[in-house]
């Protein structure tokens, strides 16, 4: 061995063996740091066992290395090795124990893996309240530490949940706000679902308006607006449902109103 070899740090010789393929070699080293408590790279070294180890199919022990990484709440490799728990268990379907390795990289705090963690918590939430509570928090967390792609991710991901349940004001606000910090990239995208959220309210104020009793010219139009917003959201059938109701009306001023704007669109 020559000397250059013997000054080699120890992590970087397990990472030049396991990128050549001698995971064993790699594994050999990364146990014999993690061995020692005082060893300065110990928590460094779990997580590098971790993931040896995973590669070479021996899960339990992957994991046993990565809860070792976790005990030493280094803010850096502590996070890293929840992650790698948290995902392994996701993959393999168990959703109670990845939903408590999420909320150790909670536990560890450091700023930039907690918009990542509450995304998964997210995902795996049981509740609506729950997903909710725990997209705002990755937009928040995710501003706060300067990732404004993973904060414009979950805001987009937190409107389409309020849009599917009826709450288009709420991701309306939602999004402007993303708005002001969002990379280039996320823009489109943002404004797309804006839009959508707008045509949701336009189509409730039409909608009231409809209810409402307004004069004829104003009904007319809110019925005509209401049955034409609606099938760009897909809603045709209501929206003939709209125009049946115009068009049969019992005011029958309001009746020929709507029909002369059913038959200008026809």
């Amino acid at each position: 061995m020559t000397s250059s070899e013997l000054e080699t740090p120890p992590l970087d010789t397990a990472r030049r063996l396991a990128e050549g393929g001698d995971l064993d070699g790699a594994a050999a080293i990364l146990r014999r740091l993690v061995a020692d408590p005082d060893e300065p790279d110990r928590a460094q070294a779990a997580v590098g066992l971790a993931v040896v180890l995973e590669e070479r199919g021996d899960v339990e022990a992957a994991r046993a290395a990565a809860r070792t990484a976790l005990a030493t709440n280094h803010p850096e490799y502590a996070a890293q090795a929840a992650c790698h728990l948290a995902q392994g268990f996701e993959r393999e379907g168990r959703t109670e124990q990845a939903r408590a390795a999420w909320q150790a990289v909670l536990g560890v705090g450091t700023p930039a893996y907690l918009p990542h963690a509450h995304l998964a918590l997210a995902r795996l939430a049981e509740t609506l309240g729950e997903a909710e509570k725990e997209l705002r928090e990755a937009t928040s967390s995710g501003a706060a530490a300067g990732d404004e792609q993973v904060a414009a991710l979950a805001a987009r991901e937190l409107a389409d949940l309020l849009l599917e349940h009826g709450e288009p004001g709420a991701a309306a606000d939602v999004l402007i706000e993303a708005l002001g910090i969002a990379p280039e990239s996320e823009v489109p995208g943002l404004r797309v679902r804006l839009g959508i959220a707008h045509l949701e309210l336009a189509c409730a104020e039409f909608a009231e308006a409809v209810e409402s009793g307004a004069d004829v010219p104003t009904s007319a139009l809110a019925i005509e607006l209401l049955a034409r917003t609606l099938p760009l959201r897909g809603r045709t059938e209501d929206a003939d449902q709209v125009w049946s109701y115009g068009l049969g009306h019992a005011d029958e001023a309001l009746a020929t109103e709507v029909r002369l704007r059913y038959e200008r669109g026809s």
